[in-house]
């Protein structure tokens, strides 16, 4: 996709904080996540239910007691939520925390361009974008081929980094 193509893919698109009433939005968004790790379950389904509140709480409780200051997205197409969107902007680096689009979402570019709107802004503070993804995440492809590169390895997770041209 051409600069011109992923400004295009964000026409409409627009974001907001998060807030309490956003949370059902925010927990069926996370369990789309999931959904296909699940089904392989034998689990009743109340007892899934429970399992991915609980889990989405739990996430929702770390990132915000870990990365105090972030900023806490809602993604808007069309005055509708259609993702999430977390970064946390420190003194040494830009923190992709988080980027989930709703499944009829994934895969129109629009993630590609919300990840280079984070790249350019960490371009202009010459900093570095990073980011932890599962080994097995599809969204490595794409973080690879936008130029990420993996640090190291931390259990289940991969530790990459994108840096600006010129930034060591």
């Amino acid at each position: 996709m051409t600069p011109e193509d992923l400004r295009g893919v964000l026409r409409g698109i627009t974001y907001r904080d998060t807030a309490p009433a956003d949370q059902t939005f925010l927990l069926d968004l996370y369990t789309s996540t999931r959904a296909e790790e699940l089904a392989r379950v034998a689990w009743p389904e109340e007892q899934k239910v429970a399992f991915l509140r609980q889990q989405f709480l739990a996430q929702d409780a770390y990132y915000r007691a870990s990365y105090p200051g972030a900023e806490f997205r809602v993604i808007e197409q069309g005055g509708l939520p259609v993702g999430r969107l977390y970064v946390h902007r420190r003194e040494d680096e830009h923190r992709l925390m988080e980027l989930t689009l709703l499944p009829a979402c994934r895969g129109r570019g629009i993630g590609t361009a919300l990840i280079r709107e984070v790249m350019r802004g960490a371009a202009r503070e010459a900093k570095p974008v990073r980011l932890h993804v599962e080994g097995f995440n599809p969204a490595l492809r794409l973080y690879r081929r936008l130029g990420f590169v993996q640090l190291e390895e931390r259990g289940l997770y991969w530790f990459l980094e994108w840096r600006p041209p010129g930034v060591s």
